[in-house]
């Protein structure tokens, strides 16, 4: 039987019922990893012996009757994630050689959770790219198409578990990191509500692994069924019990309801900075049919919304002025000069973004003013929709284009170019207040590349946007392999 497509609660359910050890699905798992990932490139630092171990550990815990909710599961962890023996480089090529002495907080709940890890997967320079590429481990390609990105930055998460390389993985999300991957290869993910889970050992090099509370960046799951995304969300989510305690314990609420028609649901496929391609569009509809044909309220306006336009800028200031924040005196200068050069009349998000790069401290403690403002809409909103709908990116996965100068690629949207990091306003929209979003996939392109559209919740309520999913998952396509 081939175990590899099957989802980790089968597995699990195979494993208590001796139907398999985990031993034989790590080995299978390995297996495949050798036989197909030379095309696909998802596995940069493979870590086979110890997940042997670790299987053979797992297997005398399940006979010993054992319980723990991953035991003998082969998994998958992002390359940014600090494992103890592996290293810890952020696709930079002067930190090829760091160690981490131990392992991030995550990695440290899946291996308790009895997870068998058998490497880790690959990711942009400094994670800062909507594709996953770098000099040290070459380019991860779409399972689907091999010309085209995964995605980024979780985009060598994003292959394996499509390529049936592992049943689970986490990664993180910053400017839509998990659900643009996700929407490229076909899979589930979730971008849990900020502060939600821990971060710690999720640390570019060769920074110490200490507690933060990040201002924007979650770390989470992807997998191949929503329910799988639960699985182990409810292994990653707590705070860090170096500033919490171990015994800390964090009840999320349930989900607001069990059945689709219970559901009240704003549909969105429109954004005022940036078309929706007609594949996406199609993705989006295909979604509000299902929700409205199984009973589900659903609606395409709402005066409630917070303005989508005021939100993408927003994000983008408190993105872009943290992201250039440890830059050197120089390069902050060359940005000073760039940006005084702006006519003042420029509205444009390229501008934007340069503004942002020049923020003093009082620019940004005026942006995350604005930020509560979103945030208090949000709160009205979602008192009158348990969810939204919307787009994750405008386009399904685009080929690999590897220019050296961001600045200079083009996004192709039905024939017309748009600069390319204008694609993030929709991953955006939940990442600027802090709000869960679940990446699902919603059918296929004319050109038959898998779409995805994202379903963002109520802050902390992870819970109804995941089993939102779990529900549209058994009236839509869901995950299909492509190999």
């Amino acid at each position: 039987m081939d175990w590899n497509f099957r989802t980790a609660e089968e597995l699990a359910a195979a494993l208590r019922a001796r139907e398999v050890t985990s031993a034989e699905l790590t080995d299978a798992a390995i297996t495949r990893i050798e036989r197909h990932d030379k095309a696909v490139n998802a596995i940069c630092v493979p870590d086979f012996d110890r997940a042997r171990d670790a299987a053979r550990d797992a297997d005398r815990a399940l006979a010993r009757g054992e319980h723990r909710p991953l035991l003998g599961i082969p998994v998958t962890v992002k390359e940014s994630y600090d494992m103890a023996g592996l290293p810890t480089t952020w696709g930079m090529p002067q930190h090829r050689d760091h160690m981490p002495a131990e392992d991030a907080v995550q990695v440290s709940r899946l291996k308790a959770a009895g997870a068998v890890v058998l490497g880790k997967t690959n990711v942009p320079l400094g994670l800062q790219d909507i594709q996953s590429f770098n000099e040290i481990y070459g380019t991860t390609n779409n399972p689907w198409d091999p010309t085209r990105t995964s995605g980024g930055s979780s985009g060598g998460s994003a292959a394996a578990l499509a390529s049936g390389f592992g049943a689970l993985s986490i990664g993180s999300d910053l400017a839509g990191s998990l659900r643009t991957p996700a929407h490229f290869c076909g899979i589930h993910a979730h971008k849990p509500t900020l502060g939600l889970a821990a971060t710690r050992g999720m640390t570019p090099p060769p920074a110490p692994a200490l507690p933060a509370d990040l201002d924007l960046a979650v770390v989470g799951p992807m997998a191949r069924t929503a329910r799988d995304l639960t699985l182990l969300l409810d292994v990653m989510a707590g705070p860090d019990p170096l500033t919490h305690g171990v015994a800390y314990d964090l009840a999320l609420p349930p989900a607001r309801h069990e059945r689709l028609c219970d559901f009240r649901v704003l549909v969105l496929e429109d954004h005022p900075l940036i078309p929706t391609g007609s594949a996406v569009r199609a993705g989006v509809n295909r979604v509000a049919a299902a929700l409205a044909e199984g009973g589900a309220r659903v609606e395409r306006h709402s005066p409630l919304l917070p303005d989508l336009a005021d939100s993408a800028v927003l994000y983008a200031e408190l993105m872009f002025s943290s992201a250039v924040a440890r830059f050197p005196v120089e390069a902050k200068e060359q940005l000073r000069t760039r940006a005084a050069a702006l006519d003042a009349d420029d509205r444009s998000f390229d501008a934007a973004r340069l503004r942002a790069m020049v923020f003093s401290h009082h620019d940004w403690i005026a942006a995350n003013g604005r930020r509560e403002l979103h945030r208090h809409a949000w709160r009205q909103l979602f008192a009158e929709f348990d969810a939204v709908v919307c787009p994750i990116t405008p386009t399904p996965a685009f080929p690999h284009d590897h220019h050296p100068d961001p600045l200079h690629r083009r996004i192709d949207i039905d024939g017309v170019a748009y600069p390319y990091f204008d694609q993030l306003v929709w991953a955006g929209l939940a990442t600027m207040p802090g709000l869960p979003a679940t990446a699902v996939p919603a059918g296929r392109s004319p050109e038959g590349l898998p779409v995805g559209v994202q379903l963002i919740g109520p802050m902390f309520e992870d819970r109804t946007p995941l089993r939102l999913a779990e529900l549209l998952e058994q009236d839509t396509d869901g995950f299909r392999a492509p190999m």
